[in-house]
């Protein structure tokens, strides 16, 4: 079994900042590309940034120069730093890893988070 745990959402005024985190937990053997997508009501699921093993990252036009993802592959966990958060960034934001478990090491599955809700406002 492996779990995907978000937390760090929130709501924020415009201009403002919010750090997202999310590990994943256990029979984990092996991680490929993590990510965050988000979901705005009414709206599509969208890729938002993506980050491979070996820390190489990529971004949806809409974020770049604002939103930076990381990781840490000792602790199996993605972060999404925002920064100059707008109200249309305001979405259900979902993380995702592409993860092989000890039973299937040859098998990369993508699990997907719970979702974490991000809300930019006054």
């Amino acid at each position: 079994q492996v779990q995907l745990v978000e937390s760090g959402g929130g709501l924020v005024q415009p201009g403002g900042s919010l750090r997202l985190s999310c590990a994943a937990s256990g029979s984990i053997f092996s991680i490929r590309a993590m990510g965050w997508s988000r979901q705005a009501s009414g709206k599509q699921r969208e890729l938002v940034a993506a980050i491979t093993s070996g820390g190489n990252p990529n971004y949806a036009e809409a974020v770049k120069g604002r939103f930076t993802i990381s990781r840490d592959n000792a602790k199996n966990t993605v972060y999404l730093q925002m920064n100059s958060l707008k109200p249309e960034d305001t979405a259900v934001y979902y993380c995702y890893a592409q993860i092989a478990t000890m039973a299937s090491r040859s098998i990369f599955q993508t699990y997907w988070g719970q979702g974490t809700q991000v809300t930019v406002s006054t």
